[in-house]
């Protein structure tokens, strides 16, 4: 009978197997310098018929547009960036559990936080950190220019902040993980745990809207799930969700003054179903 470990490699192997099958966006890229992030293209005589990541949707621009020069060099940009990713997922799986000296605090019969800063969780008795990832801001740039074209402030401008590819890398198996969060710069009290939404190719983690004029507001929307937070020592916290995690995708991010921070620790969390 295979152990628990070894199941929870292959899970994470085959996750990896599907982020690198799912494919990556790519740019198709005009002749006006812009571009349009796209899933899909395909020429059909005078026209360029293609896939938009950013509305979801089917549409169509005149080949004389698009400069296909630089859209080949930017499949090949996005697809040399896409093996590096799947080569540093496999190192990482190779490297993400490991036995660590006693320099830190014990969280786990054993098992003591090293001394540098990170985020980390014991996930079957052994202990894993988190890997920090970098969102992006993503216009809808129809909204946009709909809201320059309309004088008065009823239009608002919409970006998505999102993280690359369907799935996180790292992915848990607790329902009810501990976070053990070691920072000095006080990272812990800042800490959100946020359940993001599945999108084609990201996924994501906020909705911002943003009204036009100079006294122009924005409203932040993401889905944040309450948790226990303590401070169990100088620069270390805990964090606990309130509930039980469901299946999905979820990230911790620094969120002050309600403005949430870019550079995001992402996860996911597996609901097996037990077999008797």
């Amino acid at each position: 009978m295979a152990s628990k470990s070894s199941f929870f490699a292959s899970a994470l192997l085959l996750a990896l197997a599907a982020i690198c099958a799912a494919g990556t966006a790519v740019k198709l890229c005009l002749k006006d310098g812009s571009y349009q992030m796209v899933s899909s293209y395909e020429v059909q005589g005078d026209r360029v018929r293609y896939y938009s990541v950013e509305r979801s949707e089917w549409e169509e621009i005149p080949t004389s547009l698009v400069d296909f020069d630089a859209t080949k060099r930017a499949e090949r940009d996005a697809k040399a960036a896409e093996e590096k990713n799947l080569e540093d997922a496999k190192k990482m799986d190779q490297e993400r559990f490991y036995k660590l000296p006693d320099l830190g605090i014990e969280v786990a019969p054993g098992i003591h936080l090293p001394g540098d800063d990170g985020i980390f969780t014991v996930d079957q008795k052994r202990l894993v950190r988190l890997a920090q990832s970098e969102a992006e801001a993503i216009t809808d740039k129809r909204r946009t220019a709909m809201m320059l074209a309309v004088p008065l402030p009823i239009v608002k401008a919409r970006s998505l902040i999102v993280l690359e590819g369907p799935k996180a890398i790292i992915r848990l198996n607790d329902p009810l993980p501990i976070f053990y969060v070691q920072s000095a710069a006080g990272l812990g009290a800042n800490l959100q745990l946020v359940q993001l939404k599945a999108a084609k190719q990201s996924r994501v983690v906020e909705e911002v809207d943003t009204s036009r004029g100079k006294n122009g507001t924005s409203t932040e929307d993401r889905t944040t799930l309450p948790v226990e937070r303590e401070q169990i020592a100088p620069n270390v916290y805990t964090l606990k969700p309130l509930q039980p995690l469901e299946g999905g995708e979820y990230a911790l991010s620094e969120v002050v003054d309600d403005k949430l921070s870019l550079d995001v620790w992402d996860f996911g969390f597996e609901k097996w179903q037990v077999v008797k």
